[in-house]
Formats: C-alpha cells, sequence, structure tokens
C-alpha cells in the first residue's frame, strides 16, 4: 500500500468539495473524517495518482473494497462501477424522495447503488433529517 501525502489527500478534499464522490454525503456534517479510495484497487495495478483516487465516506469504501463492477439489479449482468474521474454523478445518478434516496440513471448507477449500498436504510433516515435542516442534497458549485 503506497502511502498518500497530505498534500495529494487535500487535492482530493477539494476537488471532491469534502463529500463522498460515490453518495454525495458531506463530510462537515456526518463528522466523519473521509477515505482517499483507489478507484482502480492497487491490487488490480492501480496507481495511487490523483486521477485514480477519490474521496468516499467509509461506507461506501467499506463496501465497495476491491471491487471494479457490480449487478445491476435489472439485468442481472455485472456492469463497471461508476468512476468519478470518468463519468460525470448526474449522468448515472439522481436525488428521488426529496433528496434522501440516489436512483440510477442507467446500469452503472443501479450497479453501484446496489454495490455501495448507497440507499441503506440509516444513511436514507439520516438523509431526511439533512434535508430537513436544508443541508442535503449538496450544492453543485
Amino acid at each position: 500500500m503506497v502511502a498518500i501525502s497530505q498534500a495529494l489527500r487535500r487535492q482530493i478534499q477539494q476537488r471532491a468539495r469534502n463529500c463522498c464522490e460515490y453518495c454525495q454525503a458531506q463530510s462537515e456534517i456526518t463528522g466523519d473524517e473521509f477515505e482517499i479510495d483507489h478507484i482502480v484497487p492497487e491490487a488490480a495495478a492501480g496507481p495511487t495518482t490523483l486521477d485514480n483516487l477519490c474521496l468516499a465516506c467509509g461506507n461506501c469504501n467499506r463496501s465497495k473494497q476491491k471491487a471494479q463492477t457490480g449487478t445491476d439489479p435489472q439485468t442481472a449482468q455485472q456492469i463497471p462501477l461508476f468512476n468519478p474521474r470518468r463519468q460525470h454523478w448526474n449522468d448515472h445518478f439522481e436525488w428521488i424522495d426529496g433528496g434522501t434516496s440516489i436512483a440510477g440513471r442507467t446500469a452503472i448507477g443501479r450497479a453501484t447503488i446496489v454495490r455501495l449500498k448507497m440507499n441503506r436504510p440509516l444513511l436514507v433516515r439520516v438523509r431526511k433529517r439533512w434535508v430537513e435542516a436544508g443541508w442535503h442534497p449538496p450544492k453543485k458549485e
């Protein structure tokens, strides 16, 4: 495992606006220090470079682990997971139920939601509170 410098970590956090690049949770309102995810895992020869790293909440990162694919629940096919460096979040996901749940617009979105458990019940309940407080969904700049 290659160490990630503090300077590189800051670049990743700033680029992500301190949001999980998968579920869009914001570190400021979760109270968690988010993790740096290798989009292509080191075990699959993924480099420790800005282009292969993203900010992820602990739950998304642990759910993803070393996976690069997930199962699309509509087709049961193995589909590549969302890549925040190569794809745009809004092309593959959308907020539904008043901003408390994420729906997949594409097979990539659906497979990623399932694999990363992006609509786990506790998170949906917490998002409801965040929405009520006006903190969620995150504003795009």
